[in-house]
């Protein structure tokens, strides 16, 4: 055999085997999604055994000794097939520094967390949760110290959600962006030209009503994918099953529709694919920094638009009669209202930042080691004080409040934000390119901001790396200040700044 086709022999054995680690991988996805969902509470722990099994499975499958002599041997014929040789590559040098244990630990672990934090939140009893955070911390940081050599824990962790991204060059980014966010949310609370409070009970019947028509109109395909409930929102799959929650409070619809839509943003790009890289590493988002770009551009800049906010608030009376909104310009200032809050899902595109930049620097100071997790509460408590002034009542509304830690998703947080940088540059050059799109969102039709998201952004998947992917369909570096100047421009209309 010639040395070109033992290469191309060695490729196609690593695809063909890669793809069958894919189809396991989104198994252990669909257990995570039944965890969160319908799973009875009395399985949680038989269920953490089945994910440390399954975890086990897949990391000898990513360290199997055969990989390295494919990747030795494999050569990429064109662009595509050098991506995916990049990502198995950075795959199996990770999975590689990780001993089998210890993967399996953190499965096990975090699986059994995240029903321990559900009942700790349900019951605000901070006590009950705190000893399996300080485990999931600890296997975090040994899980880090394996992947970083010499370098930052913080770091390793932020790698794994955003590739090239560090702690600094994330702390550059808020530095940036907060002293013209906190001048913003001051100049609106204190405008004398408030928005009214949406009032009233919306049944949750109703409520998942619209959201199925919501997500529909954003393009979800609901023979792919379905729309559940659960404690916290999530998108869970990628390629033809990928599927939604939600979470519905009576009394404040935004919640769940909003919610619905964000969610939906996550579930298109992954739908969104192109089919040609199912089961490979090209088959998924490409970092989470670009996912939550999706999904905050589909909340906000399109779900939170004054052309499709008049569209919605037509559906909302025809599915909730007279609901305390007078008119359609009532309604967008209502659903973008400035609301001092606790929980970061439901915080306004002002506040929004203030909450992840909070938990940026609790999360430093945890797996740094300069925050101990017994006194996590209380810094917690004091940070929110100091940036939001308001006294946090009950754990559920503060530290309790979020999965992510739970289930040892440090480094995470920080992509969020990077997000809505990413989002403010989409939108830019969405509004350039398609000057007339209010006149669509105005009619509920989505179909031209989904579209051009879709071919410049979501059908690519993998195959760039995430900043590359965002400036070349941009046509500019990443930066902020578009998404600050939509802000501001946003909020003086609203507030009448």
């Amino acid at each position: 055999m010639s040395g070109q086709e033992t290469q191309g022999s060695a490729y196609a054995a690593l695809m063909d085997y890669q793809r069958e680690t894919e189809a396991l991988a989104q198994i252990a996805g669909r257990l995570g999604w039944d965890q969160e969902t319908t799973m009875p509470r009395g399985a949680a722990a038989q269920r953490a055994e089945e994910m440390a099994a399954i975890e086990g499975v897949l990391h000898a499958r990513r360290t199997d000794p055969r990989m390295a002599d494919w990747l030795a041997e494999a050569a990429a014929p064109d662009a595509v097939a050098a991506a995916q040789l990049r990502l198995i590559r950075r795959s199996y040098a990770r999975a590689s520094r990780v001993p089998a244990a210890l993967a399996q630990a953190l499965a096990r672990l975090t699986s059994s967390a995240q029903g321990i934090w559900a009942e700790a939140r349900a019951n605000d009893d901070v006590a009950a949760f705190l000893p399996t955070l300080a485990e999931v911390v600890a296997l975090k940081r040994e899980e880090a110290a394996c992947l970083a050599g010499d370098g930052s824990l913080y770091d390793a962790m932020i790698d794994d959600y955003e590739p090239g991204a560090t702690a600094a060059s994330l702390g550059a980014m808020f530095d940036a962006m907060r002293p013209r966010l906190v001048a913003l949310k001051a100049a609106a609370l204190d405008s004398p030209h408030q928005p009214a409070d949406q009032q009233g009970a919306f049944g949750q019947e109703a409520q998942m009503r619209l959201s199925r028509d919501l997500a529909a109109a954003f393009g979800y395909d609901f023979t792919r994918g379905r729309l559940d409930l659960a404690v916290h929102p999530f998108s869970s799959g990628s390629g033809s099953d990928v599927r939604i929650t939600t979470r519905v409070v009576e009394t404040d619809p935004f919640n769940c529709l909003y919610s619905t839509i964000h969610e939906t943003g996550h579930a298109c790009y992954e739908q969104g694919i192109d089919p040609d890289y199912a089961l490979t590493p090209l088959g998924q988002g490409v970092s989470m920094g670009v996912h939550e770009s999706q999904s905050r551009i589909y909340e906000n800049q399109i779900g939170r638009s004054r052309a499709f906010t008049g569209w919605l608030y037509e559906r909302m009376r025809g599915v909730f009669g007279d609901f305390g909104s007078a008119d359609a310009d009532g309604f967008y200032a209502t659903v973008n209202k400035l609301r001092p809050g606790f929980i970061r899902t439901e915080a306004d595109e002002v506040q929004y930042n203030l909450h992840v930049m909070l938990r940026f620097d609790l999360e430093r100071a945890l797996i740094a080691g300069d925050l101990a997790v017994g006194d996590l509460e209380a810094a917690w408590n004091d940070r929110f004080r100091a940036d939001f002034g308001l006294e946090v009542p009950r754990p559920s509304l503060g530290l309790l409040q979020d999965v992510h830690w739970s289930v040892g998703l440090f480094g995470y947080f920080p992509t969020y934000s990077l997000g809505n940088l990413y989002a403010g540059c989409l939108h830019a050059a969405l509004r350039a390119d398609i000057p007339d799109l209010d006149a669509d969102l105005a009619q509920g039709q989505t179909g031209a901001a989904t579209g051009w998201l879709r071919e410049k952004v979501q059908r690519h998947g993998g195959l760039m790396e995430p900043r590359a992917l965002i400036a070349q369909a941009c046509g500019a570096e990443p930066s902020a200040e578009p998404l600050l100047d939509y802000l501001e421009a946003k909020f003086a209309g609203i507030y009448r700044l």
